[in-house]
């Protein structure tokens, strides 16, 4: 009795201690996403009270639309660089990809009022922090929830391009509830999964790091899409 007593108090110290390093990891995790969100809003109204720059994005479609293809870069090499390279390198790319956010989203406050900026920041912000908690909270399973909103998402990149041409504002709209429950879905479901990201017993290592930094480009990326879709619908013009 004294042995099964001691197994089982040893197991429930395992479970107690495991759950505790994955929350550390989720601070990490959050922390790493955080930095990268302030790298942006930092280039971002760099650029626009820096007006010949900001001139220099907006009217230079060679220069705008090279920024697009380097975010895609890093975003696509992020993970065999990851694997290959120190945290400090996967760092690099992370940082590289916020800034070059910061520099094409500061076109935003060429469409938007910066104050309908700001408030939907703040929305995105409560609505990720609720969805994030409950993605790394529930027992539920969501990776049905995951595979059903990556489809979604592949239908609203096709109809985002497909809307380039067509200039409808209804598709528009469309486009940007569906982005909504989309990123929504996402949020949750990868909150989840970066969990499985977390080696055990690693705790403060360099791999442990990559794993963080890893967890914080796929949460920076949802949030940001949420923060567009949202602004999308509730954004006022200038």
């Amino acid at each position: 009795m004294d042995t099964l007593t001691t197994q089982t108090g040893a197991g429930v110290a395992t479970v107690v201690a495991d759950a505790a390093e994955n929350r550390r990891f989720l601070v990490r995790v959050y922390g790493w996403m955080a930095s990268g969100l302030a790298v942006t809003g930092i280039v971002s109204l760099v650029v626009v009270s820096t007006p010949a720059l900001l001139r220099a994005i907006a009217l230079n479609p060679i220069l705008f639309y090279g920024l697009l293809i380097g975010e895609l870069a890093a975003v696509w090499t992020f993970g065999p660089i990851a694997k290959r390279f120190s945290s400090t390198v996967a760092a690099g790319v992370f940082f590289a990809y916020a800034t070059m956010n910061g520099l094409t989203f500061s076109i935003l406050f060429l469409i938007y009022t910066a104050s309908s900026i700001g408030g939907t920041f703040f929305i995105t912000a409560g609505t990720f922090a609720a969805v994030s908690v409950y993605g790394s909270t529930t027992k539920r399973d969501l990776t049905g929830v995951g595979s059903f909103m990556m489809m979604g998402l592949f239908g609203i990149i096709i109809a985002s391009v497909v809307n380039l041409f067509l200039g409808n504002e209804m598709l528009s709209w469309i486009i940007g509830y569906l982005g909504v429950i989309i990123f929504t879905g996402l949020t949750a479901y990868h909150t989840q999964k970066i969990l499985a990201l977390n080696v055990l017993g690693n705790e403060g290592t360099d791999e442990d790091r990559k794993e963080a930094i890893t967890g914080a480009l796929i949460l920076y990326l949802d949030f940001i899409n949420l923060f567009l879709s949202l602004l999308r619908l509730m954004g006022k013009r200038r």
